[in-house]
């Protein structure tokens, strides 16, 4: 059996003739950057997360951007955050002048341990940046406790989260502001790049507007040097389409993700631990193995694509070896990123291509640990 990673076309086919709708009002009306679309699906996507506004951008990396910008993190501060992410989590700190300071995961849940952050505060800290990773919440009862004693902002990066839950709160109105991405792969995805802020503040939600605009208050009458992160009309109306269905995928996706851990129960591989008071939306659906790289070998050859989310963590990487971190500094995370392995998911899977992806990664662990064992 072939289980492909993902597959946009099948969900494209179910959503094709709601999609060209949708694409051609974008057409008929000539709004094609903002408009109309977009300002709906702004007002459909805050009330989805139940949080007051929502400001759509380009992508994911400009919400982190205006988000941290718009609780006036700048040159010579410092952003807390995660190594484990993709690195868009920290260039929207370094795009401020801002340095960013990674602590280290929860084993466990492979999000930002909460019980490090306080040790990382110093005077020039301005806001804690938790990343809800593979669609699962951070712990940010604990953050926001340590952010409100030391006055400083959580800014939550949800670019994997949307529709996750903290403790019955939906990811995007918890902190100060967050970060949405619409890329095509993300729970819900854009045909193309796209991203949101969502807040509960209404100066963050004008300054954002502003910034995405060039920085104008309204036509050729600019406040500040701004960006031009608008989005396009045919992104908000493709979203729109979407957004209807996100709940009904959200639950698929747990069926599926529950599926596997049926699976690979007992199995020799780690699995992240959800919540119970929190829900996952399994934007990913990871297993930490050993000898990853031979395992990933094995299953593309019984016909299994996976992915991995990432193989070098963001301290590692060339653009922040200034910071000085080695390896071994962070080593939670450098062990999740050494044998962190993505599973197909997506709700267009079948359970069958579940069962047969579970099972080949259950027989391919067992015979590297017997293999291990033998030598």
């Amino acid at each position: 059996m072939r289980v492909p990673y993902f597959d946009l076309k099948a969900q494209y086919a179910d959503l094709r003739e709601d999609v060209l709708l949708a694409v051609d009002r974008v057409c008929q009306g000539a709004s094609f950057i903002l408009g109309d679309e977009v300002s709906l699906f702004e007002r459909e996507f805050a009330e989805y997360c139940n949080a007051r506004y929502c400001v759509a951008l380009n992508s994911g990396t400009s919400a982190l951007h205006l988000a941290l910008l718009s609780v006036g993190v700048g040159p010579d501060d410092e952003v807390i955050t995660t190594a484990n992410t993709f690195i868009a989590t920290a260039e929207a700190v370094s795009y401020t002048g801002a340095r960013p300071v990674f602590v280290d995961v929860d084993p466990a849940t492979a999000n930002i341990d909460p019980n490090l952050i306080e040790a990382a505060i110093t005077s020039r800290t301005k806001a804690i940046l938790p990343v809800h990773l593979y669609g699962r919440p951070a712990d940010l009862d604990p953050l926001m406790e340590i952010a409100a004693r030391n006055g400083v902002a959580v800014i939550e990066d949800a670019c994997q989260a949307h529709g996750a839950r903290y403790k019955s709160k939906r990811a995007g109105s918890l902190g100060r502001a967050a970060a949405f991405s619409f890329y095509p792969g993300k729970n819900l995805g854009a045909y193309g790049e796209g991203g949101a802020l969502t807040t509960n503040d209404a100066q963050i939600a004008e300054f954002a507007r502003a910034m995405r605009d060039h920085g104008q208050s309204q036509r050729y009458f600019h406040d500040f040097v701004g960006y031009n992160y608008r989005m396009d009309g045919f992104q908000g109306a493709v979203l729109r389409v979407k957004l209807k269905h996100l709940e009904r995928w959200t639950a698929r996706r747990r069926e599926l993700a529950e599926l596997y851990r049926e699976v690979l129960a007992g199995a020799p591989v780690d699995l992240p631990q959800d919540d119970a008071a929190s829900d996952c939306v399994y934007h990913l659906f990871v297993a930490y193995v050993e000898d990853r790289d031979r395992v990933r070998e094995a299953l593309q050859s019984r016909g299994v694509q996976t992915a991995i989310h990432y193989p070098r963590p963001v301290h590692l990487q060339k653009p922040y070896a200034v910071l000085g971190h080695r390896p071994g500094s962070l080593p939670h995370t450098e062990r999740a990123c050494k044998c962190c392995l993505s599973l197909p998911l997506f709700p267009e899977m079948t359970l069958d291509q579940v069962r047969y992806a579970g099972e080949a990664l259950l027989e391919v662990v067992e015979e590297t640990s017997a293999v291990a064992l033998g030598n």
